[in-house]
C-alpha cells in the first residue's frame, strides 16, 4: 500500500510538472501588453488570487489554521517566499535569453538539489535521513541530476557557438552569459521556495487536524505565495508607473476589448497553470511516505523534462549542429535516469 500511495504521488508530481513546464507559453501570444504588465497580472493570480480561493475552498476553517498556527512559522514562510520573488523575475527573464529547455534544465536541476538539502540542514535530520533504507540510492539520483544538468549547461554552450557559426545569435535574441546567470540565481532562489514549504509544514499539520486530508498542503502554500506575490506586486507596480506602462493593464478601450479580454485571459492562464504545479506538489507530498524530502527533487526533475519537451515543440534547437544536440540528449536521458533512481529508492523506503 505505500508503494502504491508513492506511485500515486509521483503521478501527481508529474501533472505538477506539466503545469509549469507550460505556464509561460501563453505569453508567446500576448500582444501590445509589454513583460511588466503581462507579469503584474499573472502575479496576481499565480500568487494571491488562486491559493487564497483553492485554499479556502479546500482546506476547513482555513483561517482557524492560521490564527492557531505558530506566528514564527508563518512570517518565516512569507519571508522566504517574499525572496523568492526575486528568483520568479529571473525565471522569467532567463526564458527571454536562453529558452525554455535550457533555463527549466539550469534552474530546476539546482533547485531539484538545493531544495533537497538545505531543509534536511535546517532541521538537523540530513543524517537521520540518508540513513533509512532507500537512502544512499536517493543520494545516487540527486549527483546524477546534476550531472545532467551540467551536460544541459555545456548544450547551452555549444549551441551559442553553433548561432555564431550561422550568424542566428542575435537574430534568435539567444545571450548564454546573460541567461545563465539570471537562471542559476533563479535555480538557487527556487529552492529557497521550497525551502518555504518545508517551514510551514506545521501549519499544514494543523489544517490537517481539521479535515484537510490531502490538500491540508494548500494551506502552508498560501503563506509562501502571498511572500511572493508582495514582492513581485511592489516591483512591478513600482517598474509600471517609472516606465509608464501601468496604464496598459486597465486601458480597456484604447487597446481594444478584444486583444484587452485576451491579454488578461492569458496571463490568468499563465497564474493557473504555475499555481496548479504547486497544487498538485502538495497533493504528491503527502504520499512519499518516509520520504517526502525527496518530493522536491522528483518534482524538479519532472519540470525538466516536460520543460525539454516544450523546447523541442517551440523549435529552440533547430538550427544547432548534431553534436550540440546528442549533448542536449544525454544531458537529458541523465535526468530522466536520474529521477528513475530517485524514484527506486523512495520506493525502497516506504516499505
Amino acid at each position: 500500500m505505500n508503494s502504491l500511495n508513492t506511485i500515486i504521488g509521483i503521478f501527481h508530481h508529474s501533472l505538477g510538472g506539466i503545469s509549469a513546464s507550460t505556464c509561460y507559453l501563453p505569453f508567446q501570444k500576448v500582444n501590445k501588453w509589454s513583460w511588466n504588465s503581462y507579469w503584474l497580472v499573472q502575479a496576481i493570480f499565480a500568487w494571491l488570487v488562486f491559493p487564497l480561493v483553492i485554499g479556502y475552498l479546500t482546506v476547513p476553517n482555513l483561517w482557524k489554521v492560521f490564527i492557531e498556527s505558530p506566528s514564527p512559522v508563518m512570517f518565516n514562510a512569507f519571508l522566504l517566499g517574499a525572496v523568492y520573488g526575486f528568483g520568479g523575475m529571473a525565471f522569467g527573464f532567463a526564458i527571454k535569453h536562453i529558452g525554455f529547455s535550457l533555463t527549466y534544465t539550469i534552474s530546476i536541476g539546482l533547485s531539484a538539489v538545493l531544495g533537497t538539502i538545505v531543509p534536511l540542514i535546517i532541521h538537523g535530520t540530513l543524517i537521520e535521513q540518508f540513513s533509512k533504507p532507500g537512502s544512499m540510492v536517493v543520494l545516487a539520483g540527486m549527483l546524477c541530476s546534476l550531472l545532467g544538468v551540467f551536460l544541459c549547461g555545456l548544450a547551452g554552450r555549444k549551441k551559442e557557438k553553433d548561432l555564431k557559426a550561422s550568424n542566428q545569435l542575435n537574430a534568435n535574441g539567444f545571450n548564454l552569459r546573460k541567461g545563465l546567470a539570471l537562471a542559476i540565481f533563479a535555480g538557487v532562489f527556487s529552492a529557497i521556495f521550497g525551502v518555504s514549504l518545508e517551514l510551514g509544514a506545521p501549519v499544514a499539520e494543523i489544517a490537517h487536524k481539521y479535515g484537510a486530508g490531502h490538500f491540508e498542503g494548500n494551506a502552508n502554500l498560501f503563506l509562501s505565495t502571498s511572500g511572493t506575490f508582495a514582492t513581485n506586486f511592489i516591483w512591478f507596480v513600482v517598474l509600471g508607473f517609472r516606465k509608464n506602462t501601468i496604464k496598459e493593464v486597465v486601458a480597456v478601450k484604447s487597446l481594444g476589448y478584444k486583444t484587452w479580454g485576451l491579454n488578461t485571459f492569458l496571463s490568468i492562464l499563465t497564474g493557473g497553470l504555475w499555481y496548479l504545479q504547486f497544487f498538485f506538489y502538495g497533493l504528491g507530498h503527502v504520499r512519499m511516505g518516509n520520504f517526502k524530502f525527496a518530493s522536491w527533487a522528483i518534482h524538479m526533475a519532472m519540470l525538466i523534462f516536460f520543460s525539454y519537451l516544450v523546447g523541442v515543440l517551440m523549435k529552440e534547437w533547430k538550427n544547432v549542429s548534431k553534436q550540440t544536440y546528442i549533448v542536449l540528449i544525454t544531458g537529458l536521458i541523465v535526468l530522466v535516469c536520474s529521477f528513475v533512481i530517485i524514484t527506486y529508492g523512495s520506493t525502497l523506503g516506504s516499505h
